[in-house]
């Protein structure tokens, strides 16, 4: 019997000293990877550009009113005609032009009777038409937005929005500004890296940050979010950019 227990425990021996040496192993790995891991350093890059929107959407709408429905669609059809001979006079192509469908509601004005309770009458029919102009011509029909009194004079019920500004070439310029931001973070890191006494390695990580459009000189707030503003003809565009280097 004795034999088979000094086996025993000499197993038991070799499984603790392997258990040891492998536990050794991983912590010693660990520890290696984990000072490889700071061996690194981050930097926040920013790329930043002013720009003039190339295309303006103006929105606006047309109102008739009218006892009798076919009455007031007639009258709606005779502003619409005016409408389109005045964008035609100002040089307004009838292809920037898009008339939406005809909203048509039934308005009804309440009366107190004798009882003290309301009562409501039918007052006509109210019919709305929107317009919608889309067009690269932007100055021209910013200042047509601001001469709509015109229209007003006329004759014509018309209600108008301020124009909506937009880039076309977005895409093109976020890459400008991407490489910008890649710039401005190595220069960062390098300086970093040089006043530490080392030098930038590979890039490690890279991550895109917010890409914000605000108004030009303008104390409009970031969002975490991103912002993207359309009220305004000229643009700032900012982007950030995080890179992880090695550092050697």
């Amino acid at each position: 019997m004795k034999p088979k227990i000094t086996m025993k425990k000499h197993l038991n021996t070799i499984i603790i000293a392997s258990s040891i040496l492998l536990t050794a192993i991983i912590f010693s790995a660990t520890y290696s990877n984990r000072n490889k891991r700071n061996n690194t350093i981050s930097v926040t890059g920013l790329g930043k550009k002013d720009f003039v929107s190339d295309l303006i959407v103006w929105n606006g709408s047309f109102v008739k009113k009218n006892m009798n429905l076919k009455e007031a669609y007639a009258a709606l059809d005779k502003d619409r005609e005016s409408i389109k001979k005045y964008m035609d006079s100002k040089g307004i192509k009838s292809e920037n032009i898009v008339f939406s469908a005809v909203e048509i509601e039934k308005e009804f004005n309440k009366i107190n009777i004798k009882t003290n309770m309301e009562n409501s009458v039918f007052a006509g029919y109210r019919l709305r038409q929107n317009i919608q102009i889309e067009s690269g011509e932007v100055d021209k029909i910013e200042g047509i937005s601001r001469q709509v009194s015109e229209l007003i004079n006329s004759g014509v019920e018309f209600y108008s929005n301020a124009p909506q500004y937009y880039y076309t070439k977005l895409a093109e310029l976020k890459i400008e500004m991407i490489a910008e931001a890649t710039k401005d973070a190595y220069a960062r890191a390098k300086k970093i890296a040089e006043n530490a006494g080392g030098r930038v390695g590979k890039l490690k990580n890279a991550n895109m940050g917010v890409f914000q459009i605000v108004a030009q000189n303008s104390s409009e707030e970031f969002s975490w979010g991103g912002s993207f503003n359309t009220t305004s003809k000229k643009k700032t565009a900012n982007i950030t950019i995080k890179l992880e280097y090695q550092i050697k």
